[in-house]
């Protein structure tokens, strides 16, 4: 693989090899015996000196024979516009790369054994044929020209001088140079702490990557290569998974690698950032791949505008595909970039989070039915990798319980997860974001515990039924197509305190095997204009990724009657329940509004909710049993409490009843007895006391 390199630095031995015969001559058949060889200088050497012509090469040999065709170093020609001038000096300023004996030629050659690295003067005194040729080619070491401009070679000056000549600077090879030249894999040592390459891409067929990536993409792509034109994507998502993996799907079907770039790595390293880009772009010409630079949100502070405007100068100079990563919207610094288009990646649909499901539990060898498929992708707004986290922590648990409960574990027999199991890891992969913005409940309750009329339990199981078959109404039965917004189910749960609001919530949760997230509006709210939007923004954000009921307690809050504008504080009100509108609207999951007062809403509100359900108080029959299965099994109940008598004597709510059990409890342990009549009695009395209510056992 490196015979047509071999070629060319066997070209520079003959071409040494005449300089030698040369160097004996300029320099004295006993200079190579001479000890002190470069560290005198006789009075024969500066006669020589003196009678020699100013600049006159000291060897001036013959170069002319046909250069070895080496693909990298045509590559090297081709991409930076380097001469045959130029390839003659990199070929002698790589030699010692190859063989250190080249070191002690290039010291023997320029008479000073310190010397062993080819300086500007060795160079031009091998390649030049005459001092007008010599003072000619200096030119290839100017700023402007190739090989300094673009950094392939570095001039670096005699550590033992003072602001030595030029012509004494030594000549070294670019450490990328040299290891694309000696075709070293792996990155440059800068680059490996925040870049990867992608060497071979490839990518699961059962995977599915979206249409305008496995079709428009390549077209443009392929396009902008034939033509030398730059084409930059902008892949604007928040889920790094399906953006990575479009882009190694665009570098395969483009017979190309990937070099993926963090920025916020980058930044962390402290090193001038414009070096560090230079050497990344460089770095992608040299393996052929395709830039990925991700987290471009990195340099949208105000602090980082410098350093995206030296983004911006790179970008401006490639004519290559380049694709930039991001969360946020494309930065005003990028935007007057020629070419730039933005694909958008937003979560995968139904379909896509099915195959997703299917293909990883497939790894596993996991079969389950479609319908337990459907429940899966439809449940869960996940990404590639969520779900594939989901499958592998699933599986574990399962072993996990597995060996808590077997003796000794089957060795030929995997240990597969059920539906519950795959539920359980799916939830647990969403978004915690939530956490800091509200309150999570955990959900205890089922459909045992809650006691209400059967239209609304009616109700409440048509949400949940709602939650289940979206995918069929809305993907296989087109109404996606019919609905722009408005595909979320917002609900709203009206009724006096403690007739079961909250318990209906954890009912749905529990049934749906979601997260239950109570938000306090009371505490949203602001009375700074444009806070409550910003609150109420952040909220429904951190929401689409947390696959999670939002349970906006105390609605009357923020959702009372819009009131007729007298001023700015009544018309920024009305804006901030528009606002609230919009975002429920726009979320796709469920959101569950509370209120005590219905009266109080806005009736063109709740013309747009999917549900309202009202909690009515208990009547007697309702409150009976609200009593009976309020006490625990492993409660000692004395069988004087007359429950008949409580629900017919006291028209209570389900959470005083909660209250007044739990008081009587506690009386009872302080007793050392189990729950008496008494203690009932006492913990009405008490909750009475503190309902304001006149209390009355009579």
């Amino acid at each position: 693989m490196f015979d047509d390199l071999l070629l060319a630095l066997q070209r520079l031995d003959k071409l040494l090899e005449q300089a030698v015969i040369k160097a004996q001559t300029v320099y004295g058949s006993e200079a190579a015996n001479d000890p002190y060889r470069g560290l005198r200088i006789a009075h024969d050497e500066v006669q020589q000196i003196l009678e020699r012509q100013p600049g006159r090469p000291l060897f001036a040999v013959s170069t002319e024979s046909a250069q070895p065709n080496n693909k990298s170093l045509n590559w090297l020609q081709q991409t930076f516009g380097l001469s045959e001038f130029d390839l003659e000096i990199i070929l002698i300023t790589l030699a010692p790369e190859i063989d250190l004996g080249y070191e002690r030629l290039y010291a023997y050659l320029q008479d000073d054994v310190t010397r062993r690295r080819p300086s500007m003067d060795l160079a031009l005194n091998l390649l030049c044929p005459s001092a007008e040729a010599k003072l000619l080619q200096r030119s290839h070491f100017a700023p402007d020209a190739p090989l300094i401009k673009y950094d392939l070679l570095h001039l670096i000056p005699d550590p033992h001088q003072g602001s030595p000549p030029l012509l004494s600077h030594y000549l070294k090879l670019d450490n990328q140079v040299i290891h694309f030249l000696l075709q070293q894999k792996g990155l440059e040592p800068h680059l490996v702490s925040w870049c990867q390459l992608v060497a071979d891409p490839a990518v699961e067929d059962k995977l599915p990557i979206r249409n305008e990536i496995k079709q428009i993409l390549p077209k443009l792509a392929t396009q902008a290569q034939k033509i030398s034109q730059p084409l930059i994507l902008y892949f604007y998502g928040l889920y790094p998974t399906e953006k990575s993996r479009s882009a190694i799907a665009l570098a395969a079907q483009l017979n190309r690698r990937l070099l993926i770039a963090d920025l916020a790595q980058a930044l962390a390293i402290k090193e001038d950032f414009d070096h560090l880009l230079k050497l990344l772009f460089r770095e992608a010409s040299f393996h052929d791949a395709i830039l990925y630079l991700d987290n471009l949100e990195a340099l949208q502070t105000k602090e980082q505008h410098l350093l995206s405007k030296n983004l911006v100068d790179r970008l401006a100079e490639v004519k290559d595909v380049v694709i930039l990563s991001g969360t946020q919207s494309l930065m005003a610094t990028l935007t007057d970039i020629q070419g730039v288009i933005t694909v958008t990646f937003p979560l995968p649909d139904f379909a896509q989070r099915r195959v997703y499901w299917q293909a990883n539990l497939e790894t596993k060898e996991i079969a389950l039915s479609d319908r337990d498929l459907d429940t899966l992708a439809n449940r869960f707004r996940l990404s590639s990798a969520q779900i594939a986290g989901a499958v592998t922590n699933a599986c574990n648990q399962a072993l996990w319980q597995a060996a808590s409960e077997l003796e000794e574990l089957p060795l030929d027999n995997i240990i597969k997860p059920t539906l519950n199991d795959l539920l359980l890891a799916a939830r647990d992969q969403s978004s915690n974001n939530l956490t800091e913005l509200a309150r999570k409940v955990k959900s205890k309750y089922s459909w045992e515990d809650i006691v209400l009329p059967t239209d609304q339990l009616a109700q409440l199981q048509e949400i949940c039924n709602q939650a289940k078959y979206r995918h069929i109404v809305y993907e296989r039965w087109g109404f996606n197509r019919k609905l722009s917004i408005g595909k979320g189910l917002n609900v709203l749960f009206s009724g006096p305190p403690g007739t079961g609001k909250t318990m209906a919530a954890e009912v749905i949760a529990s049934e749906l095997q979601l997260e239950l997230y109570k938000i306090d509006l009371s505490q949203v709210v602001s009375k700074y204009i444009g806070e409550t939007e910003k609150n109420l923004n952040r909220i429904f954000t951190a929401a689409q990724t947390a696959n999670a009921i939002l349970l906006f307690d105390e609605a009357d809050a923020l959702f009372g009657k819009r009131s007729e504008v007298r001023d700015a504080h009544d018309r920024y009100a009305n804006i901030e329940v528009g606002y609230l509108l919009q975002k429920m609207e726009e979320y796709e999951g469920i959101s569950i509004l509370t209120t005590n007062l219905r009266q109080n809403l806005d009736e063109a509100f709740v013309r747009r909710l999917a549900f309202t359900v009202h909690f009515p108080s208990p009547d007697e029959a309702s409150r009976r049993r609200i009593w009976a299965s309020i006490w625990p099994s492993e409660m000692p109940l004395s069988e004087e409490v007359d429950l008949d008598l409580l629900a017919r004597q006291f028209k209570l709510s389900g959470g005083n009843i909660k209250n007044i059990a739990l008081a009587a409890a506690f009386l009872a342990a302080e007793a050392d007895s189990s729950v008496t009549m008494s203690h009932v009695l006492q913990g009405t009395k008490r909750e009475y006391q503190k309902m304001g209510k006149v209390w009355d056992n009579n």
